[in-house]
């Protein structure tokens, strides 16, 4: 099933996600979220984004890569994450979001993170990652925790982009994807 895109504006963006109990079966769930993910061309989607406020995200990184990068990528999903730690250079990267339609901006973030998660067999896991990779998991990881990646945006750059936050919200843009808008 493809589910709509919850659009900037709703609350469930800005709420902190719930655990999810040990063992539920999340199976159709997943299968869902990655089927919502690559419907979108998206490389991220996370449980609040589909309308669903527990700690669960997914992630196709290999779509942000180039031939050329000696970084491999992940298609994975982390149920329950916790980013133990982030590190590493801070580098700048143009970031967009799939609840945040036609809005871009340069966001920066550690180069590298380690996160404890369960995979989709309820097996616990601690890795590092770095690159591509860890950018898209801290911007999904965001997700979880109720921050958008134009919370980071201060000043001027938070007001050139307010306007359009605004349209999202009503529903003011275009997109090839199903989604759910505010009600207002």
């Amino acid at each position: 099933m493809i589910y709509p895109i919850v659009a900037y504006g709703n609350p469930i963006l800005k709420k902190e996600a719930e655990e999810i109990n040990e063992g539920t079966a999340l199976d159709a769930m997943i299968k869902d979220m990655f089927a919502t993910m690559d419907n979108a061309s998206g490389v991220g989607l996370a449980a609040p984004q589909i309308n669903q406020g527990v700690r669960l995200f997914v992630i196709d990184s290999t779509l942000m890569l180039d031939e050329e990068d000696e970084e491999v990528g992940i298609r994975r999903a982390f149920i329950n994450p916790i980013i133990l730690d982030e590190y590493g250079d801070d580098y700048s990267f143009e970031e967009g979001c799939l609840s945040i339609p036609e809005v871009r901006a340069e966001i920066t973030r550690p180069e590298k993170l380690t996160i404890e998660y369960y995979d989709e067999n309820w097996n616990l896991k601690e890795e590092e990652f770095s690159g591509m990779t860890a950018r898209v998991i801290q911007h999904e990881y965001d997700h979880l925790e109720g921050i958008l990646f134009v919370d980071y945006l201060k000043g001027l750059k938070k007001r050139l982009v307010k306007s359009k936050l605004i349209d999202v919200s009503k529903g003011k843009v275009s997109t090839d994807y199903r989604m759910i808008y505010p009600v207002k």
